[in-house]
C-alpha cells in the first residue's frame, strides 16, 4: 500500500520534477503534488509525495527531513488525513 508523505518549507521555485528525482533515490514514487493557490497559480511552499510502500516511505522521510533543496531545509514526514470540515448551511 502506497504511504503519502508531506513535504513543507518548499522553495517557490521547486517543481514535481525536483521532487521526483529527490525522491526516487529511495524507493518508487507513485505521485508527486506541489499545492499552488487557485488564483495565482503560485505554490504554496509545501506538496505531496507517495511512496510505493510503508519502508520506502520510511526510508525517504530518515534520508530527506531536514536537506537542502533548492537553497531551502525541507520538512518530510507522514502525512495525515485532513479532517473533514463540516458545513454551517441550513
Amino acid at each position: 500500500m502506497a504511504k503519502k508523505l508531506y513535504v513543507g518549507n518548499l522553495s517557490y521555485n521547486t517543481h514535481e520534477d525536483n521532487l521526483r528525482s529527490l525522491f526516487s533515490a529511495f524507493g518508487t514514487v507513485e505521485s508527486v503534488k506541489i499545492i499552488t493557490d487557485r488564483d495565482t497559480g503560485n505554490s504554496k511552499g509545501f506538496g505531496f509525495v507517495e511512496m510505493s510502500t510503508d519502508a520506502e516511505a520510511q526510508a525517504a522521510i530518515s534520508g530527506t527531513n531536514s536537506t537542502d533543496l533548492d537553497g531551502r531545509a525541507i520538512k518530510v514526514n507522514e502525512a495525515m488525513d485532513k479532517p473533514r470540515r463540516e458545513s454551517n448551511r441550513w
